[in-house]
This record gives structure tokens, C-alpha cells and sequence, in this order.
């Protein structure tokens, strides 16, 4: 059994950065984490927990079901770009762990960082390169600033300088459309307690979901040249002529935002990495297995990532062949996540008219039977969401 306490840098802090701080160090490690970034970010955007990620971060001490914290989500109502009821399906009845939750993501990181207590984040601290020596992860930050530790964690995201290092070139693909996303004020008599409502069109998609205590987030998509996408820069003037004629509730969320708080992220994402890690270093969330906000689960599976690495770490006597289990453990889990991302973006962002209606028309109709078969074998696959006893 390993006796010296064991030291660890993680390299973002974000959601899976600081879930993974806070996990090894509820196992008695020694851990820094190392943020480019000079701030906290500040995000308006939501993002959904299903209920085996929420028994991690329950595990850890953090109470998502809060009302300042997370939403359970009931229902899910898919409409046409005309208001059309298409389907309305109830998330329980869907869902193996129990509802989703939907969560403000700077709230999220928020209340993660108040449960890393004293954890050291350095801020303002890019990473430059990291070199290896006797077993132990050195990293130098481009200000100079210099670290050591028995293992580095790379969680700083879709364009990770530990990825980077570590496999090399990793080209982006892109899908040629562009997703807004913002949180706005909600006042809750405008609509059932724990809702969700997804608007399909050709080539365009408008969702909103309640985060509870009166606001809720929305997001929008719009299919378009590649070089448009990456380069948006637009207001709320431009994403409301992308909706002109869809439903009020649609063009009302989108006139109650204000230019600075609506963000433009371009649909991309990068070829599978078959290869996590090296030595005393290893990947989690973004920066192992990016995917597409069509799954909605890039956090959660972060968030289980760090789960996992930090019970392959408990009590191992060798942290590197830990490293390497818990790769093994979440590879395929992973693939499947990012696999099932880029079929539901094929799916949900058909631009074809006569493709839109069929796609409408197959929701409609399938059996609820058929769609929770189709939900479990999407949302769970490979066990890839945690279940008690899964590890």
C-alpha cells in the first residue's frame, strides 16, 4: 500500500476540474489547480445533470436539488417551429436515476468551488508545457511559474494545452451551424413548474428550460456556413430575424436578452483520442472526449470522470497504473456519449423539409415503450451514466 499522501494538479477549473479536486481531496490528496483563465468565468448558460451524476456530486456533499443550486425537470414538450405540439413525453418515465436536473452553470462551478475549500486555484496561470522526471509531473506556466506533483490532470477543455501536449495535433471538426444560449428572468406563472420545450424546424432548433426560482435558460440553432459559425458576433437583433415568425414565447425569451449576455458557439468538436494519458498524466471531460451540446451531458460526463479517476486513485499503490484504469473504465462510455451526440445533431438539425417531417412524425407516433427503450440505450450506454455500484 502507498503511504506518501499523494499530490495532484489539475490543469482548468471548471466542472470536471474542481469535482475531481474535490474528490481526491476527500481521500486525503494534496491537490493545486492551475486556471488560464485570470477569473472565474461567468457563463448565463444551463446545462442538465441526470440522476446518477446527481448522486456523485451528492456523494461529494453538494445538494443540486436546491432550489439556488438545481430544478428538477418533469416534462419535455417538443413543438414544430409553429407551436405545434409533436410530443410530450415525461422525463421520470424516461430516466433510470430519477428526473434530470437542470442547473446554471456559474452556479454550478460556484457551489463546486465552495466545497474545494481551501484548495489552491491559481488563477491567470496558462500552461506552457509540462515535463516529466522519477515519476513526477513538472508543469511550467508561460508566466514561469513552475509546479510538481505524482500526477497532472488535464481538464482545461475543448482546447486543452495538456491534450495538446499529450497527442498532438487533434483537428476540430466542425458541423456548419452556430448555437446561442443565454439565462434570462422567467416569472413562473408563465409556464409549468420543471419544463422543458424544444422547437423543431428545418435546420433550426429553439429550446427553453426552467432552472427554477423564476428564471430558466434558452438556446437556439441555426444551420450555416462553417467560416459564419465560428465567427459570430451578433446581437439579439440578428437571432431574432433567425426566428422570425416562430412562437412568442420563442421571440420573447430571445427580446428580454440583452446583446452582451446572448453567446455564439459554433457546433464542433475533434476526432475520438484513443489515448488519454502517458505516465503520470491523464485526460477528463472536454479535454479527453469533446462532443457536441446535442447530448446536453458534456458536463455530467466530466463530472463522472472524476468520479471514477478518483476511485481508481483510492488507495492505489501505484497512481500511474491507476491513471490507466480508470482510461479503461471511461473510454467506451465516452465514445458512445460522443457518438450519440453526433446523431442527434444529424437528427435534430435536418435542413431538408420532407427530412424535418419525417423525423416530426416519427417522434409522434413511436411507442412511449420504444422511446424509453431509445432514451436508457442513449443516455446509459456502456453503463456510461453512473449507477450506485457501477464502480
Amino acid at each position: 500500500m502507498r503511504t506518501e499522501r499523494l499530490t495532484a494538479i489539475v490543469v482548468g477549473a471548471g466542472v470536471g476540474g474542481l469535482t475531481a479536486a474535490i474528490a481526491l481531496r476527500a481521500q486525503g490528496a494534496h491537490v493545486e489547480i492551475y486556471e488560464a483563465d485570470v477569473a472565474p468565468r461567468v457563463s448565463g448558460s444551463g446545462l442538465g445533470v441526470l440522476g446518477g451524476t446527481r448522486r456523485i456530486l451528492e456523494g461529494l456533499g453538494i445538494d443540486v436539488d436546491g432550489i439556488s443550486v438545481g430544478h428538477r425537470l418533469d416534462i419535455v414538450e417538443l413543438r414544430t417551429q409553429r407551436g405545434r405540439l409533436i410530443r410530450a413525453l415525461p422525463l421520470r418515465a424516461l430516466s433510470v436515476n430519477g428526473p434530470p436536473t437542470s442547473i446554471q452553470r456559474s452556479q454550478l462551478v460556484n457551489v463546486l468551488r465552495k466545497a474545494a475549500g481551501d484548495c489552491p486555484v491559481h488563477y491567470g496561470a496558462e500552461l506552457a508545457r509540462y515535463d516529466i522526471a522519477d515519476s513526477k509531473v513538472t508543469i511550467t506556466c508561460t508566466d514561469g511559474r513552475r509546479a510538481t506533483a505524482d500526477i497532472l490532470i488535464g481538464a482545461d477543455g475543448f482546447r486543452s494545452a495538456v491534450r495538446s501536449q499529450l497527442a498532438g495535433v487533434n483537428p476540430i471538426t466542425e458541423y456548419g451551424y452556430v448555437r446561442w444560449l443565454a439565462a434570462i428572468p422567467y416569472p413562473e406563472a408563465r409556464s409549468a413548474d420543471g419544463f422543458v420545450r424544444h422547437y423543431w424546424g428545418a435546420g433550426q432548433r429553439f429550446g427553453i428550460v426552467d432552472l427554477g426560482g423564476g428564471s430558466a435558460y434558452w438556446w437556439g440553432t441555426q444551420n450555416m456556413p462553417v467560416e459564419h459559425a465560428r465567427e459570430w458576433r451578433g446581437g439579439n437583433a440578428e437571432v431574432l430575424a433567425a426566428f422570425d415568425g416562430w412562437p412568442d414565447e420563442v421571440l420573447e425569451a430571445i427580446s428580454d436578452t440583452p446583446d452582451e449576455l446572448i453567446g455564439g458557439v459554433p457546433a464542433q468538436d475533434r476526432p475520438f483520442l484513443e489515448r488519454w494519458g502517458s505516465g503520470p498524466v491523464t485526460l477528463i471531460g472536454d479535454a479527453a472526449h469533446p462532443m457536441l451540446a446535442s447530448s446536453s451531458l458534456a458536463a455530467g460526463s466530466a463530472i463522472e470522470d472524476a468520479f471514477v479517476l478518483s476511485k481508481a486513485l483510492h488507495r492505489a499503490p501505484d497512481p500511474i497504473a491507476a491513471l490507466r484504469r480508470y482510461e479503461d473504465t471511461r473510454r467506451e462510455p465516452a465514445r458512445a456519449l460522443v457518438l450519440r451526440s453526433r446523431r442527434l445533431n444529424r437528427i435534430e438539425q435536418i435542413g431538408n423539409p420532407l427530412g424535418r417531417t419525417a423525423r416530426d412524425l416519427a417522434v409522434r407516433y413511436a411507442p412511449e415503450a420504444l422511446l424509453r427503450y431509445a432514451a436508457i440505450s442513449e443516455f446509459y450506454p456502456h453503463s456510461g451514466e453512473i449507477r450506485p455500484g457501477s464502480y
